[in-house]
């Protein structure tokens, strides 16, 4: 089998939000199509071609339809769209309520083939304070900005805004675009008050997802951008690991 495709295609795209409105955005597409080795040995021109089809209305609804009309031009055995594009939401502040747009990286991943798959990914940043830091020192303690990449494949329509919430609601404390001073002692206080390992922020995640009821399956990392060490720290715990861990209990 090979796996032939376009990459890097930079398109706008128009995403539902939960206020009952149309965002409009800019995404980095990906198609691709996985060939018996005895098909066409070139199927870019159909791919680009059924990408054109659909450029007036990108969003997540094509997504069933485009990838069966490229299996079915190319008598391929699956195909598979990625969408990977910047998600804004309006945040205000924990105490001036002053607002500011925060940025979410996030992505739909379709699959087509013997079965039909639909991932969604939210990358979601948020402050970690160490808690060994905060135990062994007489004042302070380091904290950093880390990042959870939460992909889900869900049961039925999840909103981006409740993935994004969903993860957000994990860390030491949330992140936040716009800040004044009443506000930056509110976070920094509350992150202190609230020490976490980044296995400690994965786990949390992991729960949360676990028992959504939408959620039929998921995967967490979470990446801490360390402030004193020249590297950063990592966890990831998906939905197949917590089973087989409660099962081994």
């Amino acid at each position: 089998m090979t796996s032939v495709g376009l990459k890097d295609i930079v398109h706008p795209i128009r995403i539902r939000n939960k206020a009952g409105g149309l965002q409009e955005t800019v995404a980095d597409l990906g198609l691709r199509a996985t060939m018996p080795r005895q098909g066409r040995e070139s199927c870019v021109g159909v791919l680009v071609a059924a990408l054109n089809r659909y450029q007036a209305d990108m969003s997540a609804a094509i997504f069933p339809k485009l990838l069966a009309e490229v299996r079915g031009e190319l008598e391929a055995e699956s195909a598979t769209l990625e969408m990977a594009f910047p998600f804004f939401l309006a945040k205000a502040a924990p105490v001036t309520g002053t607002t500011s747009l925060m940025e979410y990286r996030c992505q739909f991943t379709g699959t087509s083939g013997a079965g039909s798959d639909l991932f969604l990914t939210v990358r979601v940043p948020v402050t970690t304070l160490c808690p060994c830091s905060k135990e062994i020192s007489s004042a302070g303690a380091h904290n950093q900005r880390a990042l959870i990449e939460l992909c889900v494949r869900p049961r039925r329509f999840l909103w981006l805004e409740d993935l994004i919430s969903l993860a957000e609601s994990c860390g030491s404390c949330e992140v936040y675009a716009l800040l004044k001073r009443p506000d930056e002692k509110h976070v920094t206080e509350a992150a202190y008050r609230n020490p976490m390992f980044v296995e400690d922020v994965v786990r949390q995640v992991a729960q949360r997802a676990l028992a959504h009821p939408d959620i039929n399956w998921f995967s967490v990392g979470v990446e801490s951008f360390e402030s004193i060490h020249n590297h950063s720290a990592y966890a990831y715990l998906d939905a197949d690991g917590l089973r087989e861990g409660d099962q081994a209990q």
